[in-house]
Protein backbone atom coordinates (compact mmCIF):
# COMPACT_ATOMS: atom_id res chain seq x y z
CA UNK A 1 0.00 0.00 0.00
CA UNK A 2 1.39 3.41 -0.94
CA UNK A 3 1.82 6.17 1.65
CA UNK A 4 -0.73 8.42 -0.05
CA UNK A 5 -3.37 5.69 0.06
CA UNK A 6 -2.92 5.14 3.79
CA UNK A 7 -3.83 8.74 4.61
CA UNK A 8 -7.38 9.48 5.63
CA UNK A 9 -9.74 11.55 3.55
CA UNK A 10 -8.72 15.19 3.37
CA UNK A 11 -5.20 14.59 4.71
CA UNK A 12 -2.22 15.60 2.63
CA UNK A 13 1.45 14.79 2.76
CA UNK A 14 4.63 16.40 1.54
CA UNK A 15 4.55 19.84 -0.08
CA UNK A 16 0.73 20.02 -0.07
CA UNK A 17 0.63 19.53 3.71
CA UNK A 18 3.30 22.21 4.14
CA UNK A 19 1.30 24.66 2.00
CA UNK A 20 -1.86 23.86 4.00
CA UNK A 21 -0.04 24.63 7.26
CA UNK A 22 1.27 27.91 5.86
CA UNK A 23 -2.21 28.90 4.69
CA UNK A 24 -3.66 28.22 8.14
CA UNK A 25 -0.87 30.29 9.72
CA UNK A 26 -1.53 33.21 7.37
CA UNK A 27 -5.26 32.94 8.00
CA UNK A 28 -4.71 33.08 11.78
CA UNK A 29 -2.60 36.23 11.35
CA UNK A 30 -5.41 37.90 9.37
CA UNK A 31 -8.21 37.68 11.92
CA UNK A 32 -11.40 39.26 10.53
CA UNK A 33 -11.70 41.58 13.54
CA UNK A 34 -8.17 42.89 12.98
CA UNK A 35 -8.66 43.18 9.22
CA UNK A 36 -11.83 45.24 9.70
CA UNK A 37 -10.12 47.47 12.28
CA UNK A 38 -7.24 48.10 9.88
CA UNK A 39 -9.71 48.83 7.06
CA UNK A 40 -11.55 51.33 9.26
CA UNK A 41 -8.33 53.11 10.20
CA UNK A 42 -6.97 53.05 6.63
CA UNK A 43 -10.16 54.60 5.29
CA UNK A 44 -10.33 57.18 8.08
CA UNK A 45 -6.78 58.52 7.82
CA UNK A 46 -6.86 60.34 4.44
CA UNK A 47 -10.21 61.97 5.20
CA UNK A 48 -9.12 63.01 8.72
CA UNK A 49 -5.90 64.53 7.39
CA UNK A 50 -7.82 66.46 4.73
CA UNK A 51 -10.38 67.61 7.27
CA UNK A 52 -7.75 68.87 9.70
CA UNK A 53 -6.38 71.15 6.98
CA UNK A 54 -9.74 72.91 6.60
CA UNK A 55 -10.20 74.27 10.13
CA UNK A 56 -8.86 77.38 11.85
CA UNK A 57 -10.62 76.61 15.12
CA UNK A 58 -13.81 75.08 16.47
CA UNK A 59 -16.40 75.33 13.66
CA UNK A 60 -14.25 78.00 11.95
CA UNK A 61 -13.04 77.18 8.46
CA UNK A 62 -9.73 78.61 7.35
CA UNK A 63 -9.60 80.84 4.29
CA UNK A 64 -7.86 78.19 2.20
CA UNK A 65 -10.76 75.76 2.56
CA UNK A 66 -13.27 78.24 1.22
CA UNK A 67 -10.89 79.36 -1.54
CA UNK A 68 -10.49 75.76 -2.68
CA UNK A 69 -14.24 75.34 -3.09
CA UNK A 70 -14.61 78.80 -4.63
CA UNK A 71 -11.72 78.88 -7.11
CA UNK A 72 -9.95 75.53 -7.38
CA UNK A 73 -12.41 72.66 -7.06
CA UNK A 74 -14.91 71.92 -9.79
CA UNK A 75 -17.26 69.06 -10.57
CA UNK A 76 -16.24 67.25 -13.74
CA UNK A 77 -19.63 66.37 -15.17
CA UNK A 78 -20.73 66.26 -18.82
CA UNK A 79 -20.70 69.77 -20.24
CA UNK A 80 -18.51 70.98 -17.37
CA UNK A 81 -16.48 71.38 -15.27
CA UNK A 82 -18.84 73.27 -12.98
CA UNK A 83 -17.94 75.29 -9.89
CA UNK A 84 -19.39 74.09 -6.62
CA UNK A 85 -22.64 75.78 -5.64
CA UNK A 86 -22.49 77.59 -2.28
CA UNK A 87 -18.73 77.04 -1.85
CA UNK A 88 -18.62 78.13 1.81
CA UNK A 89 -21.42 75.70 2.70
CA UNK A 90 -19.78 72.91 0.69
CA UNK A 91 -16.42 73.56 2.40
CA UNK A 92 -18.10 73.50 5.82
CA UNK A 93 -20.00 70.27 5.12
CA UNK A 94 -16.90 68.66 3.66
CA UNK A 95 -14.81 69.68 6.67
CA UNK A 96 -17.42 68.36 9.09
CA UNK A 97 -17.71 65.05 7.25
CA UNK A 98 -13.95 64.66 7.03
CA UNK A 99 -13.67 64.98 10.80
CA UNK A 100 -16.84 63.28 12.09
CA UNK A 101 -16.98 60.22 9.81
CA UNK A 102 -13.37 59.14 10.46
CA UNK A 103 -13.80 59.47 14.24
CA UNK A 104 -16.97 57.36 14.14
CA UNK A 105 -15.30 54.86 11.85
CA UNK A 106 -12.21 54.36 14.02
CA UNK A 107 -14.36 53.99 17.13
CA UNK A 108 -16.66 51.62 15.28
CA UNK A 109 -19.70 53.66 16.29
CA UNK A 110 -22.30 53.81 13.53
CA UNK A 111 -19.50 52.47 11.37
CA UNK A 112 -21.66 51.29 8.47
CA UNK A 113 -23.25 54.75 8.22
CA UNK A 114 -19.86 56.47 8.56
CA UNK A 115 -18.51 54.24 5.77
CA UNK A 116 -21.54 55.16 3.64
CA UNK A 117 -20.82 58.85 4.27
CA UNK A 118 -17.19 58.40 3.24
CA UNK A 119 -18.25 56.43 0.18
CA UNK A 120 -20.48 59.34 -0.85
CA UNK A 121 -17.61 61.77 -0.21
CA UNK A 122 -15.32 59.53 -2.28
CA UNK A 123 -17.74 59.77 -5.19
CA UNK A 124 -17.74 63.58 -4.90
CA UNK A 125 -13.94 63.62 -4.68
CA UNK A 126 -13.80 61.45 -7.80
CA UNK A 127 -15.98 63.97 -9.65
CA UNK A 128 -13.65 66.73 -8.44
CA UNK A 129 -10.32 64.97 -9.08
CA UNK A 130 -11.03 62.41 -11.82
CA UNK A 131 -7.35 61.49 -12.25
CA UNK A 132 -7.27 60.19 -8.68
CA UNK A 133 -9.41 57.16 -9.48
CA UNK A 134 -6.83 54.52 -8.39
CA UNK A 135 -6.78 55.75 -4.78
CA UNK A 136 -10.49 56.59 -4.85
CA UNK A 137 -11.17 52.99 -5.89
CA UNK A 138 -9.34 51.70 -2.82
CA UNK A 139 -11.33 54.07 -0.58
CA UNK A 140 -14.57 52.86 -2.17
CA UNK A 141 -13.54 49.21 -1.72
CA UNK A 142 -12.78 49.75 1.98
CA UNK A 143 -16.04 51.64 2.54
CA UNK A 144 -18.04 48.94 0.77
CA UNK A 145 -16.29 46.21 2.78
CA UNK A 146 -17.14 47.92 6.05
CA UNK A 147 -20.71 48.49 4.89
CA UNK A 148 -21.04 44.81 3.90
CA UNK A 149 -19.34 43.11 6.87
CA UNK A 150 -19.69 45.74 9.59
CA UNK A 151 -16.93 47.08 11.80
CA UNK A 152 -15.94 43.75 13.38
CA UNK A 153 -15.66 42.77 17.02
CA UNK A 154 -13.12 45.48 17.87
CA UNK A 155 -15.76 48.21 17.76
CA UNK A 156 -18.31 49.99 19.90
CA UNK A 157 -21.07 48.81 17.53
CA UNK A 158 -20.17 45.18 18.25
CA UNK A 159 -20.12 45.62 22.02
CA UNK A 160 -23.27 47.77 21.98
CA UNK A 161 -25.23 45.00 20.22
CA UNK A 162 -23.86 42.34 22.62
CA UNK A 163 -24.95 44.20 25.77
Amino acid sequence: MMADQSLGAGERSGPAAFVDKLERLVQRAALPSVVLLVMRIALAVPFWKSGMLKWAGFLRLNDNAITLFTDEFALHLPGGPYHYPLPAVMAFLSGCGEICFPVLLVLGLGARFAALGLLFMTLIVELTVPDGWPIHLTWAAMALGIMAWGPGSLSIDYWRTRA
